[in-house]
């Protein structure tokens, strides 16, 4: 039998517009927008729509993120587009679990403005960075930074696209070693900090007191965690993984290839970019991927849904 899965893309897939169309047209998605905004003291229409340098500083982008990918789903939904299973890379997976309906929208949105200000503050500017590590095996790459201290992997987006973290001086060491070893290229992250790495366990452990107090309800779908690429049914785990996830890796490839396994052969992108759609050209490409980073991408998607059955 055919699944269709939700999955939501991380930070750096923002863009100034982002929902305004649904924001424009949709009432389900402006009262959450109006909402958000409301519970975190923003002006999260002008943050996400307008032109503004608050936009990718991570104490913002997660919120924006979440709140737009969120609103897009109301109205997707409202057109009769539903999951089976759910999954969002990194800061995604917020998503997925408030798609899923294991936290309210609310919740999920205050859970990512903490975790954006905790990902940002917990290590000081300069002394972690990322860097995107190009056409080389996982298991190569792994191989060639353990013996450097700081270093390990965040994002096992799709083969051909690893992503290292840690401490600065470390990651450019790595970046070194791995082109010597073969790599294709290796990039440098414009990023705030050293994202999925060990030291960012301080942020979890604060994070764990913001999820203390979060209501969570039993899931009427399940999602796949980054975590550990189990399928998620019993939201009790759900905290846990939440805490873990800021410091662990993101297997993403991993994730999607556990959906593929357990009969997911539609995945449906919601937000804005097709990021995910291209990390699943190089996973697995027998499967049906759709992207809804517009309002007109629904009428789309549902008719070429129908048309495929």
């Amino acid at each position: 039998m055919s699944k269709t899965a939700f999955i939501y893309p991380g930070q750096g897939a923002q863009k100034a517009g982002m929902g305004a169309d649904f924001y424009e047209n949709c009432p389900e998605a402006r009262e959450l927008f109006d909402q958000a905004g409301e519970a975190l003291g923003l002006d999260m229409a002008a943050l996400c729509f307008e032109e503004n340098d608050q936009l990718d500083l991570t104490e913002y982008t997660q919120a924006a993120l979440v709140t737009t990918t969120l609103a897009m789903t109301r109205v997707v939904e409202k057109h009769g587009i539903h999951a089976d299973m759910t999954a969002g890379l990194s800061l995604g997976e917020y998503s997925a679990i408030a798609a899923a309906g294991g936290m309210s929208e609310l919740d999920a949105i205050r859970l990512v403005r903490k975790r954006g200000i905790l990902m940002q503050n917990t290590v000081p500017a300069g002394e972690g960075a990322m860097c995107a590590v190009m056409a080389m095996d996982a298991g190569k790459i792994e191989e060639v930074i353990a013996p450097i201290d700081g270093v390990s992997i965040a994002n096992y987006n799709c083969p051909g696209q690893i992503v290292i973290t840690g401490e600065k001086h470390g990651v450019e060491q790595a970046a070194e070693a791995l082109k010597e070893a073969g790599a294709k290229r290796t990039v440098m992250l414009n990023v705030s900090g050293p994202f999925h790495s060990p030291m960012l366990i301080p942020a979890g452990e604060k994070l764990a007191g913001e999820l203390a107090d979060v209501q969570m309800s039993p899931l009427k779908i399940p999602y796949v965690t980054n975590v550990t690429t189990e399928i998620i049914s019993d939201i009790s785990r759900t905290k846990e993984l939440l805490k873990e996830q800021v410091s662990s890796p993101v297997r993403w490839m991993q994730s999607m290839e556990v959906m593929i396994e357990n009969g997911v052969d539609t995945f449906i992108e919601i937000g804005p970019g097709r990021t995910l759609a291209g990390f699943m050209k190089k996973i697995n490409r027998d499967v049906k991927v759709y992207n809804i980073a517009a309002l007109e991408d629904i009428e789309k998607v549902a008719a070429e849904m129908e048309a495929s059955c």
